[in-house]
């Protein structure tokens, strides 16, 4: 069945047109055949369909793309959170006070949260997204939780080496020696990506290259959590191995943006997080000019980044990281298909998967100039209507 979106005001393509990377086309139609998109253009030139939908003036942009997020997970970090707003500096620690929440909850307990932040996600426009594991941290539980992630995306990443569990404390290499033998062994055949947390108090470098190097060796592909709690060489090491993806980067040297300027790794900006741990927000303007790749994702975590919404993140990345409404946007769609290597989804396109969104305004600037409004009035998954 053929549908055809109508009376669109303003989309946002994603099909770069001299020198518009956002491909804006004002007064267009977009026709959906089947789980694709059948044509883009003006409305004057609309085919012919099955089923018309009138878009009433308003915005189509692409379903939003989230390269990052970790949605497999049990339990509450709501007091943490409050201390955080008290004053408390954040630190990689948190994480396992999750890890026995998770490791205690059953498999429908964990499908059935997995689920919930799903439809919260849908709801508020986004179409695609990727999950991580590193709740479980032990060779049973890492398996369970990319196994479940695998039964809701494609785009299933490994992180085994999130942080050092309570466990191996005193013993990081030989949980290290763990992630790159049995629990890599569990795990790869349900995940298309490894990560690794190259932070101050979780993984060296040395000890991320070793996880990294051993995920390649079993045909995943490298991203990397890097330079979220201060200055490191994780942004290189990402560089060097080739990763689809570098994270956080809200602390990057001169060398660290040359770097990324220079490869197709992308630089995923986390804005929930620096809202959520109030440590500063990273300098989107700096990067784009430098011509570095950008990204933006929600990063829903229940420690650091508990929000669901790439609307919210829009804002805030407009607001305060110095991107403009139509480079946020982009990010948020484009950049995050480019953070998942992907060509189907992010773009308004012949040929892409039929991802869209209607949203309640005219233009897509009104993603950031009424924060906090749900402003998403409908969606299409896979050429389908949502809700």
């Amino acid at each position: 069945m053929s549908t055809l979106i109508t009376n669109i005001a303003e989309l946002t393509t994603n099909v770069s047109t001299g020198g518009d990377r956002t491909g804006t086309v004002l007064d267009a139609a977009v026709l959906i055949d089947g789980e694709r998109i059948a044509w883009v253009g003006a409305v004057a030139d609309a085919p012919e369909a099955d089923a018309v939908v009138d878009a009433g003036g308003r915005a189509v942009i692409p379903g939003f793309v989230d390269s990052h997020s970790h949605l497999v997970f049990a339990g509450d970090r709501a007091a943490e959170f409050e201390a955080r707003m008290a004053g408390q500096k954040y630190a990689a620690g948190g994480i396992r006070s999750t890890v026995a929440a998770t490791r205690a909850a059953t498999d429908d307990e964990l499908r059935a949260r997995l689920r919930g932040f799903l439809d919260e996600m849908l709801a508020q426009g986004t179409t695609t997204v990727e999950i991580k594991s590193g709740y479980g941290l032990s060779v049973a539980d890492e398996e369970r939780l990319v196994r479940l992630a695998a039964e809701v995306t494609p785009e299933v990443t490994f992180l085994g080496a999130h942080v050092v569990p309570a466990e191996y404390a005193d013993r990081p290499d030989e949980y290290v020696d763990l992630v790159t033998g049995p629990m890599l062994d569990a795990c790869a055949p349900h995940a298309k990506w490894v990560d690794v947390f190259c932070e101050t108090g979780a993984f060296t470098v040395a000890q991320s290259r070793r996880v990294l190097e051993a995920g390649i060796t079993r045909c995943l592909v490298p991203r990397v959590h890097a330079s979220q709690l201060g200055p490191g060489e994780g942004v290189r090491l990402a560089v060097e191995l080739g990763a689809a993806s570098i994270d956080h980067g809200t602390y990057l040297t001169d060398a660290d943006v040359d770097a990324l300027a220079g490869s197709d790794t992308v630089l995923t900006l986390l804005p929930g997080v620096e809202f959520s741990t109030r440590q500063p927000y990273p300098d989107a303007r700096r990067l784009i000019d430098a011509g570095v790749t950008v990204a933006l994702a929600c990063d829903t975590n229940p420690g650091s980044s508990f929000t669901s919404s790439m609307p919210f993140c829009v804002a805030v990345a407009v607001r305060d990281m110095g991107m403009t409404p139509a480079e946020a946007v982009w990010a948020a769609t484009a950049g995050g298909a480019k953070a998942l290597r992907r060509d189907d989804v992010g773009v308004i396109a012949p040929g892409a998967r039929a991802d869209l969104v209607l949203l309640d305004a005219p233009t897509r600037i009104h993603l950031a100039y009424r924060p906090g409004v749900p402003l998403v009035r409908a969606v299409w998954k896979d050429g389908r209507a949502i809700g």
